[in-house]
Parts: C-alpha cells; sequence; structure tokens
C-alpha cells in the first residue's frame, strides 16, 4: 500500500508535465517551435534552465504531498522525529543542491548572455541584408536601403542569409518580435537599435509588437517571410518597379495612426527616410533643450 502511494506521488507531477508537453506539441507554440538560428538557442536555454529548475521543484512537491499524507490527524502511526530540525546532513542536502543549481544557472546565463547579444553579427559565409524597421501607430515599415525598396507590414529575406535589423519609432515605445526566429528588442523615437536574426528553413512567420502601444496594438502585426536567394532577388526586383513610390508625402502620410493595414509594397524614393526619422525627434529634444536654455 504505502509503495502503491509513493508511486501515485511519483506519477502525478510526470503527468502534469506529459500533458504539458502533449499540449505544446499539438499547438504550435512559436518559441517552442524555433526555424532560426537565434531562436533555436534561446529556446535551448528555456528548456535547460527549467528542467533543471524541476530538479528542486518536483521533489518540493512529492515532499509536500508525502509529508502531508504521512502525518495527517488520522495516521497515529506516524513517527515524531524532533531531532531532524538539527540534522546537519540532511540541512546540507537541501542547501547544497539549490546552491548548485543557482551557481550552474549563473554560468548558463553568463555565457548566453553574451552568446545570444542582439547587438553581436551573426557569423556566416553569406552576405548579410540590412533592413531597417519603423515601428509606426499602428503599422511596421520596412525599409531595404541597398535594395531601395520598402514595405508595410511584411518584411522578406533570403533563408540561411543573417539579416541585420535596425529599429527605431515613430510614434510610442514599442518591441519588435518574431518569435520563432528570436526574442524582441525595443523600439523608441530618436534611438536605434539592433537585431541580428537568421532563418534556417523557407517559411512564413508571424511577427508582432510585444509591447501595448495604444489602441490599434492588438491589430501591429506583419509577416516574415524567408525565402531562397533566387526568390528573393525575384521579389525584389517586381518590388523596385512598384507604382507607389514612398518619399517624404508618402511617408507623412503612412504615419498617421491607421489600424490592421494591409501589406504594402514601394519603390524607395528617399534614400535617408530612416535617417530622418531617427534625428526628427534628437533634433527635437535638442531645439526644446536650446529654448529652455
Amino acid at each position: 500500500m504505502k509503495r502503491a502511494r509513493l508511486a501515485l506521488f511519483l506519477l502525478i507531477p510526470l503527468a502534469v508535465v506529459a500533458i504539458v508537453a502533449f499540449i505544446a506539441h499539438g499547438h504550435n507554440v512559436a518559441v517552442l517551435n524555433p526555424k532560426g538560428l537565434i531562436a533555436l538557442k534561446e529556446r535551448n536555454l528555456m528548456v535547460t534552465a527549467t528542467l533543471l529548475m524541476l530538479i528542486v521543484v518536483v521533489p518540493v512537491y512529492i515532499l509536500t504531498f508525502s509529508i502531508a499524507w504521512k502525518y495527517r490527524a488520522g495516521n497515529d502511526k506516524a513517527k515524531y522525529m524532533p531531532d531532524w530540525d538539527g540534522h546537519r546532513a540532511l540541512e546540507l542536502t537541501w542547501w547544497a543542491i539549490p546552491a548548485a543549481i543557482i551557481l550552474t544557472l549563473a554560468v548558463i546565463t553568463w555565457q548566453s548572455t553574451h552568446e545570444l547579444d542582439p547587438y553581436k553579427p551573426l557569423a556566416s559565409t553569406a552576405k548579410p541584408l540590412t533592413i531597417q524597421v519603423v515601428a509606426m501607430q499602428w503599422k511596421w515599415l520596412f525599409i531595404y536601403p541597398d535594395q531601395h525598396i520598402a514595405t508595410v507590414n511584411e518584411v522578406r529575406f533570403p533563408k540561411d542569409t543573417p539579416i541585420n535589423f535596425e529599429i527605431t519609432s515613430d510614434g510610442p515605445m514599442n518591441s519588435f518580435w518574431i518569435p520563432q526566429l528570436g526574442g524582441q528588442i525595443y523600439a523608441m523615437a530618436g534611438m536605434e537599435t539592433h537585431l541580428h536574426l537568421m532563418a534556417n528553413e523557407a517559411g512564413t512567420y508571424r511577427g508582432s509588437s510585444a509591447n501595448i502601444s495604444g489602441q490599434g496594438f492588438a491589430g501591429m502585426k506583419f509577416t516574415a517571410q524567408a525565402t531562397s536567394q533566387a526568390d528573393f532577388d525575384a521579389w525584389v526586383g517586381a518590388t523596385q518597379h512598384s507604382p507607389q513610390r514612398l518619399g517624404l508625402d508618402e511617408y507623412s502620410r503612412l504615419s498617421a495612426p491607421s489600424q490592421n493595414n494591409p501589406p504594402a509594397y514601394y519603390a524607395l524614393q528617399e534614400q535617408d527616410l530612416y535617417d530622418r526619422e531617427v534625428m526628427k525627434y534628437m533634433a527635437d529634444t535638442d531645439t526644446h533643450g536650446m529654448d529652455m536654455e
């Protein structure tokens, strides 16, 4: 009977883990289904950290239920052992194991923080592709400075190619995120952040804002498409001949708040739009400072 109860206490947490794993497997949980180099390393880091913490969590839950059952009011046969309060071997065990796990997590965190630095370029034989990102209300503008094109709410790039995202905001602080390719990074007006990602497989991936930014936040989504190099080159050629031109006037129209915008494609008319956007808010800050003086 005692063995059956012990087996039950062991099976309960294992069953919970199995159910969670089954649910995650049956649904496309983006961060657990990586399609990029960075996302894969981040997924492995999360799994490793979770398993390490379960070394403490699972035994604690097992002991909690076991002790509650053994020392219940109806069990008169439970042995009372008050001398365990100062048991050195037990004290050492339940302090040493968590301390070792914390030390291991600290080392892993230190290494992964430097390895997964979003500003760190990715090593590859392929030439990196630069894409400038502007978070607007409530849409995403992607500018390809070398290809002389721009898009709204859709970004394309070749697979197995490092992508250097240069990110800023024309409005509230936002957060750029493609879950299956890598972690999010903030977009801030008057500032520029960087994110280096690379897709290992061709496919269409969901992109979104990871920071609440007002009324149209829920619809601030975009698609990220990783294609072959040949398909990407053909798409760039077609977009360069788009009848829509992105100049200062069209940019001013785009920057006005709007919701649930469909993808749009532009031939780039002004090559320094992104730099103008970053400097626009910096210039306002400088002017404000001079006025205050």
